[in-house]
């Protein structure tokens, strides 16, 4: 049983927790819906900002230092962990897989130092 359990809770927690962040900007953008019909139900004149949906800030320089410090702190947390795989090898092998996040880091880096260099140019 808990050989069950236990995968289906580390597996299903990921899905809980992006289904928990759309359903909050659900509810947040229903209740602003209702606040603005109300506004135009009174007669106020809404202000264009209003109708627009708010734009998240998108910036890649510190997507790229959050992936870089995932990637690095990975690579570093398997080289030093002790123990052993079951077929003898040791779990410090696992060091790869730091070089995903690392490399993704790095291209988000490259995109935003490219992107920079256009709008100077520009």
């Amino acid at each position: 049983m808990e050989f069950v359990l236990i995968p289906l809770v580390v597996m299903s927690a990921p899905v809980l927790i992006v289904l928990t962040v759309l359903r909050y900007r659900y509810v947040q953008t229903q209740a602003r819906y209702r606040t603005l019909l109300q506004l135009a139900d009174k007669g106020v004149d809404l202000p264009s900002q209003l109708l627009l949906e708010p734009q998240v800030a998108y910036c890649e320089r510190r997507r790229a230092m959050v992936l870089i410090g995932v990637g690095l702190g990975l690579m570093a947390m398997f080289l030093t962990l002790p123990g052993q795989l079951d077929n003898g090898l040791g779990v410090a092998r696992l060091w790869g897989i730091g070089l995903l996040p690392l490399m993704t880091g790095l291209g988000y880096l490259a995109s935003w130092w490219l992107n920079r260099r256009e709008d100077v140019r520009g």
